[in-house]
């Protein structure tokens, strides 16, 4: 175990981070975007006793997917039937890509009223990989990265971002699906085996394992996601990026 907790440049090339809840505390913000929208879609479709969309809704169904396969799996869970919808569709309650674009219109007036933040011990180990000269990448299921990114100030500490316009723009699968990692490594010019995932959701540990990365880490701070996400096949699964050492 011991002997995980140092990144060394003997070992590995590159660091690909996850966006949302690795590097930001965004992912309370997507969450809490997608239960606003969930919840008042449930109580039109059921009425004043709907089950309402819960946490483990939010880890099973949605976290880390993009936008419409997490909306698709989250239905399916509720035996819920819905069109597809155009992909221009305005944000709304009917169709999968109407609901869509009302979470990404709830999720960003969120992020407007400064509900968004860089987690410290996250950014702390990004610059001292840095530092060490590893090869940085960020992957992120959301269209909405470079948005966060900017606003935050971070983005000239990753040379590759692997985001949600990528993955259309590409034909990339999503997660659990390795390709956006895969395409974070090539970029890099490096080989997954000699590059480490760092994820805070089971469908991007899935994702990182598909993809034969050389170390999969996942972050949380509860002991009972840290269960879930080496359940998932992390290699190590840690409360804070603070327990890494860097070795050049």
């Amino acid at each position: 175990m011991e002997q995980l907790l140092i990144l060394s440049r003997r070992d590995y090339d590159a660091v690909i981070f996850d966006l949302d809840g690795v590097i930001t505390d965004t992912a309370v913000t997507h969450r809490r975007a997608w239960k606003e929208v969930f919840d008042e879609l449930l109580h039109h479709r059921c009425g004043t006793g709907f089950d309402p969309f819960t946490d483990e809704d939010y880890q099973r169904f949605v976290d880390g997917k993009p936008r419409l396969d997490g909306i698709q799996s989250f239905l399916s869970s509720r035996n819920i039937e819905f069109d597809s919808g155009s992909e221009d569709a305005d944000p709304g309650f009917d169709s999968i890509a109407a609901l869509g674009a009302e979470k990404n219109r709830r999720y960003r007036k969120r992020l407007a009223h400064g509900e968004i933040d860089v987690i410290g011990d996250s950014l702390q180990l990004v610059k001292e990989l840095h530092t060490a000269n590893f090869l940085l990448g960020l992957v992120s299921s959301s269209r909405n990265a470079k948005l966060v990114l900017h606003l935050l100030e971070i983005g000239e500490w990753f040379g590759v971002r692997i985001d949600g316009v990528t993955l259309a723009e590409e034909g990339l699968r999503g997660k659990p699906a390795p390709d956006m990692f895969l395409e974070a490594a090539r970029r890099l010019g490096t080989r997954a085996e000699r590059a480490v995932v760092v994820e805070d959701a089971e469908s991007g540990v899935e994702a990182g394992r598909a993809g034969g990365f050389g170390l999969v880490i996942g972050l949380a701070a509860d002991a009972e996601r840290r269960r879930a996400l080496m359940q998932a096949g992390a290699d190590v699964a840690v409360e804070s990026l603070s327990a890494f050492d860097v070795s050049g």
